[in-house]
């Protein structure tokens, strides 16, 4: 008798282990169909709504309810007996249950909660309006560890529906019903975190697309800036390159006309790259041609310059080639702070006689060159433009014969990088050199030739410009 009371309770024992397997395999399987189905956004709850039914069909349950709880107690997601209730309703609803009801006496127990007949006992309480009827309820803790992670609530209508074999049998599965939310939960919030990802992923695109559209813009306003067209002068040809690393840049070239027959050619590098050295390439370029023209601008002025020029000299050049000086000090006396500076050659070439009066603050010398090779360096005369205030700057001049080409560049030119980063150098721009050009737009495209085909496909690591001025070869 004794032996078939223990095999009949072995038997019980397995066949509660075998449901909650049953239980834990049927949840896992929901958790991953779910998870792996292209409607995602109301995981969680899907999880609840299918673990609360998997829980019901294992005890007959009519029906039932399900809590989360966060680590301080708080209900963050229910599945409700009412589902026709509203947000206000079930806010209530939860208030009562967890304050005086069955939820509430299993939260603060961490037990479960058995009532066979719901007249007899104090923990189970009527809602206001409930549309059905209860005869039994059991409340299930959902645990991991101490942790009480979740409530789970069946109802019947019949009293004594639910016995202490099936709670036995709840709690066995709890445990595989607390592992499934717990997953749920995570890839939900796991989920939640790829969508808000892709947003701002989104966000980020649209906001550089808005800001290549900016940069576009600028881009357009720079080359704006640039000389449309070069000055047309009988017996000269000027031609330039212009290729930016970025979408703007701090490199410039210009040449324009000032009075007396003279031509103002100006090739320039601010140092820096970016949207900061393209704006200060801006005001450099805007200065030199304002300057040149004898022009007061905020605060420098070039009162008392006529008595310096007469002692150098009386010609028109002179007060040209004073605007380096006086875009040195607006530079570092407005915007010393910034500690941006350019370096920069400005010529002021006299087209009747083709000597060129110059100023090379810091930058690469300027060459002239002629079907020999290079005849002349331009080499520097003083310091980068605004670096300090009241700097010497020596001009000095050269000549351009007929058939030669005066060739100004920045070190764009010479450090541009090779697949292997290599650079172009110096040497193998004066080997192109020695080549003979007979215009200047023939020379620039002989350097360009050679230098893109250096660079090849690399990107490009910084500003390429040039300018080359070209005097025709006398005939007859």
């Amino acid at each position: 008798m004794k032996e078939n009371h223990a095999l009949q309770k072995e038997l019980a024992r397995l066949k509660s282990e075998k449901s909650a397997l049953q239980v834990q395999s049927q949840l896992l399987d929901n958790f991953v169909n779910l998870a792996r189905s292209a409607a995602q956004e109301h995981l969680l709850t899907k999880i609840l709504q299918k673990t609360l039914e998997v829980s019901a069909a294992l005890t007959g349950a009519e029906k039932g309810s399900l809590f989360l709880l966060d680590a301080q107690g708080a209900v963050t997601d229910s599945i409700l007996t009412r589902t026709d209730a509203t947000p206000e309703q079930s806010s209530q609803i939860i208030g009562k249950v967890f304050t005086k009801g069955l939820a509430g006496w299993v939260k603060t127990h961490h037990q479960v909660g058995l009532i066979t007949d719901t007249d007899t006992d104090d923990r189970w309480i009527d809602l206001p309006g409930q549309p059905y009827t209860v005869g039994s309820a059991m409340a299930v803790p959902i645990l991991r560890g101490e942790n009480l992670l979740g409530i789970l609530t069946l109802l019947h209508s019949r009293s004594g529906h639910f016995t202490r074999e099936t709670a036995d049998l709840m709690l066995l599965t709890a445990s595989q019903i607390g592992g499934a939310l717990e997953n749920a939960r995570l890839y939900s919030r796991l989920e939640a975190s790829y969508q808000a990802l892709e947003q701002a992923k989104s966000d980020i695109e649209a906001y550089s697309e808005a800001l290549d559209a900016e940069m576009e813009k600028g881009k357009k306003i720079q080359r704006d800036f640039l000389p449309k067209q070069m000055p047309c002068v009988q017996g000269w040809e000027i031609a330039t390159c212009f290729h930016p690393a970025k979408q703007v840049s701090g490199d410039f070239y210009d040449a324009f006309l000032l009075p007396g027959k003279l031509i103002g050619l100006v090739i320039a590098d601010v140092c820096d790259k970016g949207v900061g050295s393209a704006l200060f390439m801006a005001l450099f370029r805007s200065l030199i041609r304002v300057f040149s023209g004898q022009i007061i601008l905020q605060g420098v002025s070039v009162s008392g310059f006529e008595e310096q020029s007469q002692i150098e000299s009386n010609h028109q050049f002179y007060k040209a080639l004073h605007a380096v000086s006086l875009t040195n000090d607006y530079i570092a006396i407005e915007h010393g702070d910034d500690a941006m500076f350019a370096t920069l050659f400005f010529g002021v070439l006299e087209a009747d006689t083709g000597v060129v009066h110059y100023i090379n603050a810091g930058h690469e010398p300027a060459l002239i060159v002629n079907h020999s090779g290079i005849r002349k360096k331009l080499s520097p005369t003083g310091p980068a433009v605004g670096l300090m205030v009241n700097p010497e700057f020596q001009s000095r001049q050269a000549q351009v014969e007929p058939g030669d080409t005066l060739l100004g560049f920045t070190d764009g030119v010479t450090e541009a990088l090779s697949p292997d980063r290599l650079f172009f150098t110096k040497e193998r721009l004066m080997r192109i050199l020695e080549s003979p050009a007979l215009t200047a737009s023939t020379l620039i495209d002989q350097i360009k030739f050679d230098l893109y085909r250096h660079i090849a496909n690399e990107p490009q690591s910084d500003d390429i410009t040039m300018i080359a001025v070209h005097r025709e070869a006398e005939t007859g």
